[in-house]
């Protein structure tokens, strides 16, 4: 074993994924809003507020979906969380999916074990398809959900203009539980 893949399975062993609570909301705020700043995986072009990541949390967590966060040694290192994909109710049974992680922590397997983790309490929870919408159709995201069972149905070309250029937006699909082969209760 490689002496990277050492320490990066070692710093796996010590994460907890677990249900994200208000006292993670700094944290929270914290790693999205060095991605919005540095990164094309969200569109926004300023960091939302503190009161504004508060409400996006209370809200996600209100309708009934997961929100989780990754944790090590008491240091939250990323997060993950569902939300509706379309407010129309017959969307009800797709989510999509977001995941940021600290930038001190990409690349270590963090964001595999928060999407493994959510991808298995948004199918307890019923739902039956999720959908990845990758931000610049980043290679490493759209490596993280190949990975984890998605496949590509689309791209939107040229959809978001940030940092003096346009993006491409990268869509994926995972079925949960049965998906698609029967009915839903």
């Amino acid at each position: 074993m490689q002496p990277l893949e050492a320490d990066a399975r070692a710093a796996r062993e010590k994460i907890a994924v677990r249900d994200a609570v208000a006292g993670d909301l700094p944290a929270i705020a914290a790693i999205y809003g060095e991605s919005v700043l540095n990164g094309v995986a969200s569109y926004e072009l300023e960091p939302p507020s503190f009161e504004e990541m508060t409400e996006r949390h209370a809200s996600i967590v209100a309708a009934g979906y997961p929100y989780l966060v990754a944790e090590i040694e008491a240091e939250i290192c990323g997060y993950a969380y569902a939300s509706a994909f379309r407010t129309r109710p017959a969307y009800r049974y797709l989510v999509e999916n977001s995941i940021y992680l600290d930038e001190r922590w990409r690349g270590r397997g963090i964001g595999s074990m928060l999407l493994e983790r959510l991808l298995a309490e948004c199918e307890r929870l019923g739902f039956r398809q999720v959908i990845a919408v990758i931000g610049g159709a980043q290679p490493a995201s759209v490596a993280l959900h190949r990975k984890a069972g998605f496949r590509s149905i689309g791209r939107i070309e040229a959809s978001g203009f940030k940092f003096g250029r346009w993006l491409d937006t990268e869509l994926m699909q995972r079925a949960l539980g049965p998906g698609a082969q029967n009915l839903p209760e």
